[in-house]
């Protein structure tokens, strides 16, 4: 069993021995219940070391974009054209943000400095003829869908999806999750390490030029593989709003909390009929570019289709790196979960379920007895 630093409230024990039972190497995780931290855990790093956030940094994002709408400055039924004249599908937002428009990918494919930089990447798929007729199917938009959501932000507002999260989010709640990572905070990075592969483990890789491959940037000689791009400097610093982001589990979930619970005396930043809109199935089945069963809400997770104890309407977003981190509106949970080293295969780490298991069953008997 993992050496685990860290706190938790009374009723919590049983999260703790879980993660110490199932922890992988360097993790952390952090809990919220109904705006109160109830679980703070970590090993192999401290508790405030900043990790990639890989993909989990789409919640940042279209944390903003869900601001924006309740704002009332983008509707998700306006078509991108609307916003964004030069856009080459024919969508709306919502069809954008649930992975439907088909443009995962270029052509030719990103350098890696390219690829770090969203206003390179948006440029570049404007010319971009969709890989699917756009809405007929949907598929992961993995590098690029923070992208092409930040430059409809930018249109509407002026400022970048960056910009519009430190303001609204990050400062405000002090949460410690950055997208673009200030140079006086590097001390705080722990780079990622590889995942382990074993000879049971050696699964084969989708060609280069396939749908997936070129979601993926595989098809562009020298692209970095995706566990080592937290490790560039020129992600950390742009910090896309894809795969960029750099946090703490604290960051995480804190997030998530400041979402849908009263955090230090500050109102939930989502009114409730957002984040119901937010977390609402999209699309749902086939992934033609991950090549399995997903669900999707609008720019998260239905996380609820993976994790079958959470309530009906949470949302949130995995992570290559092993992150998961969702907000459970009708529990009041706020979940955050990073580590170091990226699971086999890349994604939620499987270690996620026990210790959900673990956290609600916790949940259950705290609210049992009152």
């Amino acid at each position: 069993m993992a050496d685990i630093e860290g706190t938790v409230r009374p009723g919590f024990e049983q999260v703790r021995d879980t993660f110490a039972a199932v922890a992988d190497g360097a993790a952390q995780l952090v809990v919220y219940h109904r705006g109160e931290r109830v679980v703070d855990l970590w090993t192999g790093v401290d508790g405030d070391s900043l990790l990639g956030a890989y993909s989990a940094t789409k919640g940042a994002a279209h944390l903003v974009v869900a601001l924006l709408v309740q704002d009332g400055v983008l509707d998700l039924d306006q078509r991108v054209r609307h916003y964004w004249p030069e856009f080459p599908a024919d969508v709306t937002l919502r069809d954008l943000l649930a992975h439907r428009a088909g443009l995962v990918g270029s052509d030719e494919g990103f350098s890696r400095e390219e690829l770090a930089d969203d206003r390179i990447v948006a440029e570049r798929l404007a010319r971009q003829r969709p890989f699917w007729r756009p809405g007929s199917a949907f598929g992961y938009h993995a590098l690029v869908i923070g992208a092409l959501s930040g430059e409809v932000v930018r249109r509407a507002t002026g400022r970048t999806i960056q910009e519009q999260f430190a303001d609204r989010v990050r400062d405000p709640y002090a949460v410690d999750f950055y997208l673009g990572l200030p140079a006086e905070l590097e001390p705080r990075f722990v780079s990622t390490q590889p995942m382990v592969r074993t000879p049971e483990r050696q699964l084969p890789l989708p060609a280069a030029n396939s749908l997936s491959g070129i979601a993926f940037n595989r098809h562009r000689p020298g692209s970095p593989e995706v566990w080592e791009l937290p490790n560039l400097p020129e992600v950390r610093r742009l910090g896309s709003a894809s795969f960029g982001g750099v946090a703490s589990a604290r960051g995480l979930a804190r997030m998530y909390a400041a979402a849908i619970s009263p955090l230090d005396g500050e109102s939930p930043l989502l009114k409730p009929e957002t984040a119901a809109e937010f977390a609402q199935i999209q699309s749902i089945g086939h992934d033609v570019v991950l090549r399995e069963h997903k669900a999707f809400g609008v720019g998260f997770h239905v996380t609820s289709e993976r994790y079958p104890e959470l309530g009906q309407g949470s949302f949130g977003h995995s992570g290559a790196g092993g992150q998961q981190a969702f907000a459970d509106p009708r529990n009041g949970i706020a979940y955050g979960y990073t580590r170091r080293r990226v699971p086999f295969p890349a994604a939620a780490a499987p270690e996620n379920e026990p210790l959900i298991k673990a956290l609600y069953s916790a949940v259950r008997a705290v609210e049992a007895r009152g």
